[in-house]
């Protein structure tokens, strides 16, 4: 199919290599990363573009699925909404922090980690140091984006693992994606999110497949294979996995299939 590259099994590393277009909707549960994979992504995370049709396309598959595709963001669960209204999923937000079990069912926190008052300012004072880079506020944590590389990068790292050091929170944990650090509570990732929607219907008895972008990532990656399900990386093949998409155009084409 054009909207996938299975690639080469041995040289890119893939395991349960498949064409997703072969799924049947009624026997896997789908779970969707949000920024890189359904939208493109874009210089700042307020600047990304919904296209119109998606609200309406991703509706659709989840009717398809019996309603088990849930998104699995980075992103807070309100961000979500806004970003797909009226359509509100079964959603998990903050990288495994908060989750909704479904469509009408409350937000749920999961951890109680607090960063401490007057983190976030001393953090805005930090990146002042380093041109190019921004921070956003997750409630849980914080999402520090940038364009830097080589040796700057290496000192933006040691900087934060510093703050977060200073902060003396042993509840929480640095994490690097593509051009983004997470400081975000320890224990809790895209995975765990997998799993405590694959113990409950709709999704229990099916078989879980994961699409996402980042390296970041791999926890959901990891627990949907183990689960006996399938895991697809967007933009380029990550070793292990079944198989990835070009670009998110390419998924977008993908969950437009499954609608039908």
């Amino acid at each position: 199919m054009p909207y996938l590259w299975l690639g080469d099994k041995e040289s890119d590393g893939l395991v349960n290599a498949l064409n997703p277009g072969d799924l049947q909707p009624r026997q896997i549960g789908l779970f969707l990363d949000v920024d890189g994979t359904l939208l493109d992504l874009a210089p700042r995370p307020e600047a990304v573009e919904v296209p119109t049709d998606l609200p309406v396309t991703l509706a659709a598959a989840e009717r398809r699925l019996d309603g088990a595709l849930a998104l699995i963001s980075g992103r807070p669960i309100e961000q979500l909404d806004r970003l797909f209204a009226p359509l509100r999923l079964p959603a998990s937000g903050t990288h495994g922090a908060e989750i909704r079990q479904s469509a009408d069912a409350p937000r749920t926190l999961l951890t109680e980690a607090r960063l401490p008052d007057g983190a976030w300012r001393d953090l805005l004072r930090l990146l002042k140091q380093f041109p190019g880079t921004f921070a956003e506020n997750k409630e849980v944590g914080f999402a520090i984006h940038h364009r830097v590389a080589g040796a700057e990068e290496a000192e933006l790292v040691a900087a934060l693992r510093g703050f977060v050091e200073a902060l003396g929170a042993h509840e929480l944990e640095l994490c690097a994606g593509y051009r983004i650090f997470e400081i975000r509570p320890a224990g809790l990732d895209k995975g765990t999110a997998i799993e405590r929607f694959m113990a409950e219907k709709p999704f229990a008895g099916r078989r879980p497949v994961f699409v996402a972008d980042d390296w970041m990532d791999r926890a959901g990656f990891d627990t949907a294979m183990a689960l006996g399900g399938f895991a697809f990386s967007v933009g380029a093949a990550l070793p292990g996995l079944s198989g990835w998409f070009p670009r998110p155009e390419a998924v977008r084409a993908w969950v437009g299939q499954l609608a039908r």
